[in-house]
């Protein structure tokens, strides 16, 4: 079995308005010289940009989705209603629309805990799309991918030709004859657009994060956070009293015997005279966490 074979190709597109997006960067996809053929295909949206994406792709009668298989032969099964995910806030309430500075928080941590899963096997594939959604969903999709993303894992922006960008009625270049109207009132041949990938490169830096990282258990802005404080100077305060140890300005919980041992190299260092930046306690600094006095 080829290399290629071996992954799990999933598609992730992020979606506003115009469920489009999903069929056309589909189209490109299995059209382009090296197919990519997905067996999942995810879509992080908001309530409304959901409701559009079930009635113009989804719908029994009239999905374009569904049509979109029986043209090219794919299975419908690898994209459905719980594989649309609405960005919810804080308190587990779907949003509506991505207006306020929480709701951008909101976008950025539900879109990074998608990519952190979606890159967690090392027999998936990823391939992310950029042209959906506001601008701040594809900053955040493209911004989670450099943190996640793996080296068989990609970055595209679809192009669709003039006449058939923001067309209602235009899903994807059809194999037989389909008219459509486009946003000027002008009328036109679904079957005769073009609809290309820009591919993108994108710098990996999935190899400096955390452990703790790599397994979902931080949100977009502490990650962002920790990745900005790579290259700044290092430091280390030490507090005894609420046994924590703040590593270039991230708290990080720790055990008394953790406490006592850093406390113990801490000294070492500062008998050796390279104090190394440290403050240190002095022998009268009381501290129950070390058992003295």
């Amino acid at each position: 079995m080829s290399e290629e074979k071996a992954f799990n190709n999933i598609l992730f597109v992020a979606s506003g308005m115009s469920p489009q997006i999903l069929t056309e960067t589909l189209y490109a996809l299995i059209h382009q010289p090296d197919p990519f053929v997905p067996g999942e295909i995810h879509m992080v949206t908001t309530v409304e940009g959901s409701k559009r994406a079930s009635e113009g792709l989804l719908n029994q009668d009239s999905g374009h989705f569904y049509q979109f298989c029986q043209d090219y032969g794919l299975n419908p099964a690898i994209f459905n209603q719980d594989r649309i995910h609405i960005i919810q806030d804080q308190d587990g309430t779907p949003l509506n629309d991505i207006k306020t500075p929480a709701d951008n928080e909101a976008t950025a941590d539900t879109i990074t805990t998608l990519i952190q899963g979606f890159t967690a096997k090392p027999e998936t594939r990823l391939h992310v799309s950029l042209a959906g959604g506001r601008k701040t969903m594809s900053y955040y999709t493209g911004y989670a991918l450099s943190l996640y993303g793996r080296r068989q894992d990609q970055l595209s922006h679809v192009l669709v030709s003039e006449g058939y960008e923001s067309c209602p009625g235009f899903y994807y270049p059809t194999p037989f004859s389909r008219m459509v109207t486009n946003r000027n009132g002008e009328r036109c041949d679904a079957s005769e657009a073009e609809v290309t990938l820009a591919n993108i490169p994108f710098v990996r830096m999935r190899e400096d994060l955390p452990d703790r990282f790599l397994e979902g258990k931080a949100c977009f802005s502490e990650t962002v956070q920790i990745m900005d404080k790579a290259d700044a100077p290092l430091s280390m305060v030490i507090d005894i009293h609420n046994r924590t140890l703040e590593l270039s300005g991230c708290p990080v919980s720790i055990s008394e015997l953790e406490l006592a041992l850093i406390l113990m190299f801490a000294r070492d260092l500062k008998d050796s005279g390279d104090e190394a930046g440290f403050t240190l306690p002095t022998k009268n600094t009381p501290s129950a966490a070390i058992g003295r006095p």
